[in-house]
C-alpha cells in the first residue's frame, strides 16, 4: 500500500517538476530578452538626454533672440521720438518763417 501511493505520487509530482523547470535554452533566452530591453532602455534615456539638451539649447537661443528684438523695439521708439521732435521743430520753424514773410508782405 505504502509502495503504491509512493508510486501514484512520484508519477504526480516527477511531471509536474519537469513540466516547471526552466532549460537552460529558455534561461538564455529570457537573460537574452533582458539585455535587449535594458539596452532599449539606456537608448530611450539617451535619446531623452540628448532631447533635453537641445531643447535647453532652443530654449537659450529663443531668450538670446526675444532679448535683442526687445532692444530693437526700443531703439526703434527712441527713433520714432528723435524723428517727431525734429518734425515738429521743423513744424515751429515752417511757421516761423511763414510768419516772418507774412510780416514782410504786409510792410
Amino acid at each position: 500500500m505504502k509502495k503504491s501511493l509512493f508510486l501514484i505520487t512520484m508519477m504526480l509530482v516527477l511531471p509536474t517538476l519537469m513540466i516547471s523547470c526552466a532549460t537552460t535554452r529558455e534561461l538564455e533566452k529570457v537573460q537574452a530578452e533582458q539585455k535587449m530591453s535594458d539596452a532599449k532602455a539606456d537608448q530611450a534615456m539617451k535619446d531623452a538626454q540628448a532631447a533635453r539638451a537641445a531643447a535647453d539649447a532652443a530654449n537659450l537661443k529663443a531668450a538670446e533672440t526675444s532679448g535683442r528684438a526687445e532692444s530693437a523695439i526700443k531703439a526703434a521708439e527712441e527713433r520714432e521720438k528723435a524723428a517727431a521732435e525734429k518734425e515738429r521743430i521743423a513744424d515751429e520753424k515752417a511757421k516761423k518763417a511763414e510768419d516772418a514773410f507774412q510780416k514782410s508782405m504786409k510792410k
